[in-house]
Parts: structure tokens; C-alpha cells; sequence
């Protein structure tokens, strides 16, 4: 579950290679999974975008992040050759991805049909 850590900024759970399975394929509801690395500066210009959204859909879909360098597995299953790479899942399944850093609303356009579900 993400929480707020001492600066104010969203915190979002963070997955392992052993985790991901139960936590993400496993879910009941929609989960965001952030493929970053610490060196990656365009990972954390988007760390805020995403935290943002954490907190507005919080109940709604599940945001998420996997460091690539500790847990190489899934980003090699799932494709990941570039980062920041965002993928939301779904019933099991890689259902929209967003590959760069983007603007908030480009995010919110291509999962608007998980984000505003009812």
C-alpha cells in the first residue's frame, strides 16, 4: 500500500522479482508498476507525477515501482528496454504501457478508461 513518507511526497510500493506476481498478476484491481533505476534522471522527474496520481485514484488502481537493476526478471519478461517505463495491469495482464517521461496528462489520457472507472 502506498503512504506518505516525511517530505509529503506519495510513497509508492515497492515490487521485487519475488513479489511481483501475487502483488501485480495476482490483483484484484488495476496496478501501475513503474520500471526505474536510481541513475535514471527522467525515473524521477516522473516520481512526482505518479505519486500524484497514487494519491487522486488511491482505492481506484494500485501505483507501483520495481528498481531494474535489483530485479531484472520482470523488466526483461515484460520488455522493458528503455526507462522510465510505466505499465498498467490488469487481470493479470500488461494492458497499457508508457515508455519516457511524460506530462501528467498524457498519463492520465492513456489509462483514463482505469482511472475514472466506476
Amino acid at each position: 500500500m502506498a503512504r506518505w513518507d516525511m517530505g509529503s511526497l506519495y510513497v509508492m510500493r515497492e515490487l521485487t522479482d519475488e513479489t511481483f506476481e501475487q502483488a501485480v498478476l495476482g490483483a484484484e484491481r488495476p496496478v501501475v508498476v513503474d520500471f526505474w533505476a536510481p541513475w535514471c534522471g527522467p525515473c524521477k522527474a516522473i516520481e512526482p507525477i505518479l505519486a500524484g496520481l497514487a494519491e487522486a485514484h488511491e482505492g481506484r488502481v494500485e501505483f507501483t515501482r520495481m528498481n531494474i537493476d535489483e530485479n531484472p526478471a520482470t523488466a526483461s519478461r515484460y520488455g522493458v528496454l528503455s526507462i522510465p517505463t510505466v505499465i498498467l495491469f490488469e487481470g493479470g495482464e500488461a494492458r497499457e504501457a508508457v515508455v519516457g517521461a511524460r506530462p501528467r496528462s498524457h498519463y492520465e489520457r492513456s489509462w483514463d478508461a482505469w482511472l475514472n472507472s466506476d
